[in-house]
């Protein structure tokens, strides 16, 4: 974290964060904050506001009321839901991550390596996976060497396996570095036991608190189903094993 920042205080907060479409309310009365080494993650339906609330919490948007207050010279590292790239283009990924930031070779190696895949270095952009790509976008947005993550449906276009992991990598990451994290997740299920902090959003904030709270909050069940509860449980075991990034495994912890 940068020295001119109080480490006593949120990275940033949100302050009655409301803003309207065409009179259609998106958000209302918003309170959030996220801290150093803390996983905040905004779930709710589609059209619940989430994106809308990253993108104002991003300065792409402007709220019609409400206030972002930000450390001072807060490094945030975004990861989009997704990246449209021309398949045609030839690209590698490492020309991919040298267009994103003009950061030397050793740095890239570096992201590469806590997101594992320094073996695709070289390899085209348009021949990788969709569960590589998403290691990919996250290895652009670390290479600010961020205070404050901000990822946007992270593990989209994964298996399940592969999500569950690749949640785990984004905790290991928070911890390793003591950066804060504001991510989307569509399902509080698959990020259990890599949240700090969730919030169920639906234009306002029905619920908020620690997953296993909000997973039996009454205005969580309303809005996902009794069966939401009842799924929970098979996403908060503890593996003694390790997935690829296809989610495949590949060895045990204990060997």
């Amino acid at each position: 974290m940068d020295s001119s920042q109080d480490q006593s205080a949120p990275l940033l907060s949100a302050k009655g964060i409301c803003i309207s479409f065409d009179g259609r309310k998106v958000l209302k009365n918003i309170d959030l904050e996220v801290r150093a080494g803390r996983i905040v993650t905004l779930i709710g339906p589609n059209g619940a506001g989430k994106t809308t609330l990253i993108r104002i919490v991003l300065g792409l948007l402007q709220p019609d009321s409400g206030t972002i207050t930000r450390q001072p010279s807060l490094r945030i590292g975004y990861m989009p839901q997704k990246l449209q790239i021309e398949p045609t283009l030839p690209l590698t990924i490492l020309r991919f991550l040298q267009l994103a930031r003009q950061n030397d070779q050793g740095q890239i190696d570096s992201v590469l390596n806590k997101v594992k895949i320094c073996h695709l270095i070289q390899s085209q952009i348009q021949d990788i996976s969709g569960g590589e790509m998403q290691r990919v976008l996250l290895a652009r947005a670390l290479l600010r060497n961020p205070d404050l993550l901000i990822l946007d449906e992270p593990a989209q276009g994964v298996d399940l396996a592969g999500q569950a992991e690749l949640y785990q990598l984004i905790h290991q990451l928070s911890n390793e570095q003591h950066c804060g994290v504001l991510m989307i997740s569509h399902d509080l299920r698959l990020v259990m036991s890599a949240t700090d902090e969730v919030i169920c959003l639906n234009q306002h904030i029905c619920c908020h608190g620690k997953p296993e709270q909000v997973s039996n909050d009454p205005a969580y069940l309303d809005l996902f189903g009794p069966s939401a509860a009842q799924n929970i449980a098979v996403y908060t075991h503890h593996h003694n094993h390790e997935h690829d990034i296809t989610g495949k495994i590949i060895g045990s912890k204990d060997d």
